[in-house]
């Protein structure tokens, strides 16, 4: 095993001893346009994901266990966003790999965790979905709380295995991010690469498949017999049928912007290397990173509970924000307050007169239906009560 590692070591040493002979893959002009686009990812991807984590935190009815899922698959794509592109984005910036063996280490590490947590939540949820709209059954916040805990440990467990020895991470073919070493021939680095496409990829995707199956086939039965249920059993199905759709859209829009990384390391694993440039690989890995900006999108164009909350949340800073402005310039020269309705009651009931302010309503209520109110002077014989009511 110490043999294994020397060569592993030592072929690395002379890859990246290769790669500074022939020069930086890209022009100076590609190197700021991938700082670019690496930048707008990493943007996009941090507040969209931020935004549905405040969400979640500040409304209380977004706070159910499927949506738990989906700030799970939030938080993963916010550390990405965090520390997947900064990495590269600097790299970028400098025209080459710019970070040490153990930032090489960091980079391949967080990028393969967070994205196998991301695949294996879209598959939870799938089984969620499946358990939900086929079998009927209803998962609490219990259930998804071990879910995500399992989700997690599975996913260090495969992220752990190259820093024990099994594989090792290493810079990749465009030389702006770290990967499981694909190119290995060892045998100890190639049964890695087998065994974590099995277990990070086709099962998660044969699982997917085989709920959705069973999904859609439920589905077309609940259209069937539509018309022999009450109208709250039909808008609970439409409802169900609504989140499967848009769990399914996640799970689409996440396979393809991964397959195409995951096809270009099939053949770099298998011996086609030199089938793939820089710019080729380049792009998949690009494409992959920007998976972390989509999801938050459909959430909000697909569920009617987070559109709702994000508008409230929008408006209430936006009414807060004028009323401030209002406030500031009317708090030197207030106008006076001048009735304009008036109520005549029965005569052994008070007068009422209802004011309005830049700010507020005022009721003024007196015990003498002659009494004149006027608001420089208060009468002391005359009783006065005010209930002043602020607007929302």
């Amino acid at each position: 095993k110490d043999g294994a590692r020397e060569r592993g070591a030592a072929a690395r040493r002379s890859s990246a001893a290769g790669t500074a002979d022939t020069g930086p893959p890209f022009s100076a002009s590609t190197y700021e346009l991938l700082a670019l686009l690496i930048a707008t990812i990493g943007i996009l991807g941090l507040c969209n994901n931020l935004l549905v984590l405040v969400l979640y935190a500040k409304f209380k009815r977004l706070r159910t266990p499927t949506n738990l899922f989906l700030v799970n698959i939030s938080l993963s794509d916010l550390l990405v966003s965090l520390f997947g592109v900064s990495f590269t984005f600097l790299s970028c910036l400098r025209n080459r790999w710019v970070w040490d063996a153990a930032g090489c280490v960091w980079d391949g590490f967080s990028n393969s965790l967070f994205g196998i947590v991301s695949i294996m939540t879209l598959t939870v949820l799938a089984y969620e979905r499946y358990i939900r709209v086929v079998h009927a059954r209803v998962i609490d916040f219990s259930w998804s709380w071990r879910a995500i805990t399992y989700i997690w440990l599975y996913s260090l467990a495969w992220t752990g295995a190259p820093l024990l020895g099994w594989n090792h991470y290493t810079l990749e073919i465009h030389g702006l991010g770290c990967s499981v070493d694909w190119r290995s021939k060892e045998p100890n680095d190639s049964s890695f690469v087998l065994f974590f496409f099995l277990g990070c990829l086709v099962v998660p995707v044969g699982i997917m498949a085989y709920c959705y199956g069973h999904i859609l086939y439920a589905i077309r039965m609940l259209r069937c017999v539509e018309d022999l249920q009450t109208v709250q059993v039909v808008r609970i199905l439409r409802y169900e049928k609504k989140v499967a759709k848009m769990c399914f859209l996640m799970i689409t829009t996440f396979l393809i912007c991964w397959m195409p990384y995951a096809v270009v390391s099939l053949l770099i694993a298998y011996g086609y290397g030199r089938l793939i440039t820089p710019t080729v690989a380049i792009v998949p890995s690009f494409f992959a990173k920007s998976s972390t900006a989509y999801n938050p999108v459909i959430y909000i164009f697909m569920s009617r509970k987070f559109r709702r909350c994000l508008v409230q949340l929008f408006c209430v800073r936006l009414l807060r924000f004028q009323r401030s402005l209002k406030d500031r310039p009317a708090a030197g020269n207030e106008k006076p307050i001048r009735p304009i309705v008036a109520s005549q009651k029965a005569r052994d009931r008070p007068k009422k007169k209802v004011t309005f302010s830049s700010s507020s309503i005022i009721f003024i209520i007196t015990s003498d239906e002659t009494q004149q109110i006027d608001d420089s002077t208060k009468c002391p014989s005359t009783k006065i009560n005010v209930i002043q009511v602020k607007p929302l």
